[in-house]
């Protein structure tokens, strides 16, 4: 895993490391300190740390300190689903262990192996050879394919999701918090979403683990080899639609590269990027679908939700509890999000 470090961690996200290190003596196998924090640059919904010790490196995922939205922040989920994946030999992080006590650092938190390979922000690839950028592709559409294609039984997690529509469930989340977080304000284009998507749900239920966040710079790559090692961020996975997993991937052409990795305006040809029908077919054929009727659909709901996570990111910084140093300028394309998905709508 590679990712900028700030040069301190942040005041409002410091913690007394000697009671994390007794913790960790106690809980992590094989652990032995002096033990060094470090914070991640990234990491924009749950503060993320780099623990060293002399032996090992590990990763810490955290809640944010302050009050939280009911359900958001999910770092238990995070470590049951990936506990969960390892088991399948799906490429995650290994758990060493999860902790719900808030009074050892202040929030619950969970402790993951640190992977050693490549992160991509930029979802253009630009540092990989016109002649292996398809391969990168590839290998992303492969492991969202194969993400989609487990077995929930064999994995536990049968009861991960909710019940009902996920559909229905998801855009009712997002629509409360959006509609509860006042200070930040409305959004006509957000308000407009709100009205239409529940009128145009697709009838189609299927079900799978999704990841939810599934984007480039989620991935780490091998070093040298357009494979992917580990996938992260969790906090947002369920059993829900695949099909809105794969909209949400596959966002990225709908978009540019503000707030999340987004290819609208490259020069997809001259870059050597396979086209969007082009990838949307390859997941077809990994998972034995003919197309994907109603596509605009999950496209428009998936850029409703993602600007219900910036609507709530930029109201963790006007609180002061934002994970992020970028936190900020990254929440500010929150409306250019919501009218994207209003015109995907009327599409």
């Amino acid at each position: 895993m590679t990712d900028e470090i700030l040069p301190a961690v942040r005041a409002e996200h410091s913690f007394d490391a000697g009671r994390l290190e007794n913790w960790m003596q106690a809980h992590v196998a094989g652990f032995r300190g002096p033990l060094t924090v470090e914070q991640f640059r990234g990491g924009q919904s749950n503060p993320t740390f780099r623990l060293s010790t002399p032996q090992y490196r590990y990763v810490l995922r955290r809640k944010p300190p302050g009050p939280l939205l009911r359900g958001a922040h999910a770092v238990e989920r995070e470590a049951r689903v990936m506990t969960a994946l390892g088991t399948q030999k799906f490429p995650v992080p290994y758990v060493y262990g999860l902790c719900e006590d808030a009074t050892v650092i202040g929030t619950p938190f969970f402790i993951m192996e640190l992977i050693q390979g490549r992160i991509f922000w930029d979802a253009t690839f630009p540092d990989v050879s016109s002649e292996d950028r398809p391969l990168y592709f590839d290998a992303m559409n492969q492991t969202i394919a194969l993400l989609h294609g487990l077995d929930i039984a064999a994995l536990g997690l049968e009861n991960f999701g909710g019940r009902g529509n996920y559909f229905e469930r998801q855009i009712s989340r997002w629509s409360q918090q959006y509609l509860q977080d006042e200070a930040v304000g409305r959004d006509v284009h957000m308000d407009r979403l709100i009205e239409w998507l529940p009128q145009h749900i697709p009838t189609s239920e299927e079900k799978s683990l999704i990841h939810g966040d599934f984007r480039c710079d989620n991935l780490v790559f091998d070093p040298t080899e357009p494979r992917v090692i580990a996938v992260l961020d969790w906090e947002l996975s369920t059993v829900g639609h695949p099909l809105a997993d794969f909209a949400y991937h596959l966002m990225m052409y709908r978009v540019p590269p503000l707030g999340i990795a987004g290819l609208l305006g490259a020069d997809l040809r001259a870059l050597n990027i396979p086209s969007e029908s082009r990838y949307v077919a390859a997941y077809c054929d990994r998972t034995g679908r003919r197309d994907i009727p109603q596509l605009n659909f999950y496209i428009a709901f998936n850029l409703f939700r993602f600007a219900g996570i910036l609507h709530g990111i930029r109201g963790r910084v006007l609180r002061g509890t934002a994970a992020s140093s970028s936190a900020k300028d990254f929440s500010a394309s929150f409306p250019l999000f919501a009218r994207t998905g209003w015109d995907a709508a009327q599409s």
